[in-house]
């Protein structure tokens, strides 16, 4: 796939800069990939739209990741806990750090190359929310970067599908979970010139074996957000061999979707707007196909839908 596939014009200000007032009164584009009917509604009237899937959702939790360091004056965002306590971040500026030195509450081990470092960090962290770049304004409550259900602390990112559930709302669905630690690779752009040919890193995911039977046996899934998405799709094609040994449903999954991927466990799908040239988007257009994306999302920026973390959602059925 010629990655050019994935690039749209985005004006500058339909990106959201802040979160809904009320997180259910973002706008829901309702897709049906069926018939090709297209529904504009809020979140809140996700319900009516469903017919008994089961929803999935990814309880992960935002690790307070951005931390400053001074002299030099900088900082570190920590991306993954590793097995032996430390952790993978990125630290700036790289070129006048030094491996073995300490930056306040921060011990840079050993560089890993392209800004990435292995540090030990003094305790629990305790810095900023890591916003994405393209929110240039401040946080209010850094709690509407996290979504109601976000129990399992490990991400850099929050799975944004999610943040326009209300506990209300969430009730109304007695959701599975599933937990997927997302990495900042997840939105890190395709350069290559073929979708082929980019090298998406791994993220670490843990299912309860009871939750995965009942997303098994259900008739239809709904996932929350592509990040549930890759651990369904992932176990789908896994399980059965862990089961034979007994093995945990948990490990990392290096799983690129692409079009012309066959789903095995995923119906439907609720997503937010996703950055041009993203693996994300790809993940999208192989569930509802290219030209299908292509003309909802130019739709979409006709009917001035708010897009990115903090932006609407979409519901493809």
């Amino acid at each position: 796939m010629d990655v050019d596939e994935l690039d749209y014009d985005l004006p500058q200000e339909l990106i959201a800069q802040h979160p809904a007032e009320r997180r259910d009164a973002s706008r829901l584009l309702v897709y049906d990939r069926a018939t090709g009917d297209v529904r504009h509604r809020r979140f809140a009237d996700l319900p009516a739209e469903l017919s008994g899937e089961l929803v999935v959702v990814n309880d992960t939790k935002v690790v307070p990741a951005r931390i400053p360091i001074e002299s030099p004056r900088g900082e570190v965002l920590l991306l993954e806990l590793l097995e032996d306590g430390t952790w993978e971040a990125l630290a700036r500026p790289t070129r006048r750090l030094k491996a073995g030195h300490r930056y306040g509450r921060v011990e840079l081990i050993e560089h890993l190359g392209e800004g990435r470092w292995r540090v030990r960090l003094d305790g629990e962290p305790d810095g900023q929310t890591p916003l994405p770049p393209y929110i240039t304004e401040p946080l209010a409550d850094p709690a509407r970067y996290q979504t109601v259900y976000a129990r399992e602390a490990g991400s850099a990112a929050a799975p944004t599908a999610g943040l326009h559930f209300t506990p209300e709302l969430l009730a109304q669905f007695d959701p599975a979970r599933v937990t997927l630690h997302v990495g900042l690779d997840t939105f890190r752009p395709v350069n290559e010139a073929r979708l082929e040919e980019h090298a998406i890193h791994g993220e670490r995911y843990e299912v309860a074996t009871a939750e995965w039977e009942r997303i098994s046996a259900a008739d239809r899934v709904l996932a929350v957000g592509t990040t549930t998405v890759r651990v369904l799709e992932t176990l789908a094609r896994g399980t059965e061999s862990q089961r034979a040994f007994g093995a945990p449903l948990a490990g990392r999954t290096e799983l690129f979707i692409t079009p012309g991927f066959e789903f095995r466990r995923v119906d439907a799908l609720l997503t937010n707007f996703h950055l041009p040239r993203s693996t994300l988007l790809a993940l999208v257009m192989a569930f509802a196909g290219v030209e299908e994306t292509r003309g909802l999302y130019r739709l979409a920026i006709e009917e001035r839908y708010r897009f990115y973390s903090f932006g609407d959602a979409m519901l493809l059925l």
